[in-house]
């Protein structure tokens, strides 16, 4: 090795080496909005599906060598909590019973939806120098990459999951505790809100196959790719708020457990051989109003969700952060 090149490569490594100079931290709540299979609006945004969720970010905890207040681009850790549903019996738009698009399918879940993502963010601002509680205002844009876990479940019994607590639709757009056109005539009940049948655990759907036997079991880990714009406003030095519009975006089609065809009694019956009642529970959480299917491959009645659509969700949010102040490590020196 050359006399200069060692010269080169002890003045670069006895460059003071300074650790993360701040840590922020910022809390956001908001509101989810679900589109996929389910729905009764005649259009992409189901205005009942509306539900709570709530985020927790970490930013600028890479070094920062040149001193930035805050550099124009960087990355952010998210966990979130997303909670998902629809309910197609639920009245909708001043509509209800037989008048609901859905209603004969009848078909609801709940996923509360868990995730940790990675996310690339270009923060806007003229300034790399002046301190942004200056500027005060700034615009931010962000993409990355997530996992995410959820397991969408059912409300479909009422109390217990057994045969006796089914919910049953009637023709007059009424849900009663017993079966339709019954002589007793039963009672009109509502739905309890109670989603207590883990969906993932039984098999409603199969896929596309020539034979008809081939039966779906979908995974409750799903991989998401967020992308998203706010508007962040510096209160203080340290503190900060912000609005936040973001697309969650996913390569499955299985948050709502709805994509692909109703199952087939015959493939229930080699899923779940010597078990008669499981083949009937399959079949009612499969097909809740019992207008979906005929348990056999047809035309009319095969079809029970889009799977050339995947499922996604957006979030409007708003958050509060705060800046930590972190010392900067010691210097570091190499020596030959």
């Amino acid at each position: 090795m050359s006399a200069r090149v060692r010269l080169a490569l002890l003045l670069l490594l006895a460059l003071p080496v300074h650790a993360q100079r701040n840590l922020e931290v910022g809390l956001a709540m908001g509101a989810t909005q679900y589109y996929g299979d389910l729905g009764n609006w005649d259009s992409p945004i189901q205005w009942n599906s509306t539900r709570p969720g709530m985020c927790l970010t970490v930013r600028d905890f890479f070094n920062n060598p040149r001193g930035y207040v805050t550099r124009s681009l960087t990355m952010e850790a998210r966990f979130s909590w997303h909670r998902l549903g629809y309910n197609e019996a639920a009245p909708t738009g001043g509509m209800s019973g037989m008048e609901l698009k859905n209603f004969t399918r009848g078909l609801n879940f709940r996923t509360d939806l868990y995730g940790l993502s990675a996310h690339v963010v270009l923060n806007a601002y003229r300034e790399p120098f002046k301190p942004l509680f200056q500027q005060r205002f700034f615009l931010y844009f962000y993409t990355g990459l997530g996992v995410f876990y959820g397991r969408p479940k059912g409300d479909l019994f009422r109390g217990d999951q057994s045969l006796d607590n089914k919910y049953y639709f009637w023709d007059d757009g009424t849900i009663r505790d017993a079966p339709r056109n019954s002589d007793t005539g039963g009672n009109v009940v509502e739905q309890d809100g109670e989603y207590e049948t883990d969906l993932y655990s039984w098999v409603v759907e199969g896929v596309p196959n020539s034979e008809g036997t081939v039966v779906n079991r979908p995974s409750a880990w799903h991989i998401g790719i967020p992308f998203g714009m706010g508007i962040r406003y510096m209160v203080t030095k340290k503190l900060s708020v912000g609005m936040e519009f973001a697309y969650y975006t996913f390569a499955t089609d299985y948050l709502d457990n709805v994509s692909q065809r109703y199952v087939t009694y015959n493939e229930l019956g080699t899923v779940y051989a010597g078990d008669s009642t499981s083949q009937y529970l399959a079949r009612y959480i499969s097909d809740p109003t019992g207008w979906g299917t005929d348990g056999t491959m047809s035309f009319r009645t095969s079809r029970r969700g889009n799977p050339g659509m995947p499922d996604y969700f957006s979030y409007l949010s708003f958050e509060v952060s705060y800046k930590f102040r972190r010392k900067p490590s010691r210097r570091l020196y190499m020596k030959f």
